[in-house]
């Protein structure tokens, strides 16, 4: 294998494998908050706050992701 080719391999790794759990992580998040507000509506606007954390932190290991692959890309 080309090292060239491995690079490219690498890169398309890491980002598509580390957008999976973030993906499911944000669609358990929303689920939860969703059914939490559909049983307490007085609770919304709190579940929303708490809501948009948890998918900044998901979010945050999709975006590692990213910059393992583009490190492979381009640094390595």
């Amino acid at each position: 294998m080309d090292v060239e080719a491995a690079k490219l391999l690498a890169a398309g790794l890491s980002v598509g494998l580390g957008a999976i759990g973030p993906g499911v992580g944000i669609g358990v998040v929303a689920s939860g908050a969703l059914q939490s507000m559909a049983r307490n509506p007085e609770m919304s606007g709190q579940v929303v706050t708490y809501m948009f954390v948890g998918i900044a932190f998901s979010e945050a290991l999709a975006i590692f992701g990213l910059v393992f692959g583009l490190i492979f890309l381009f640094v390595l």
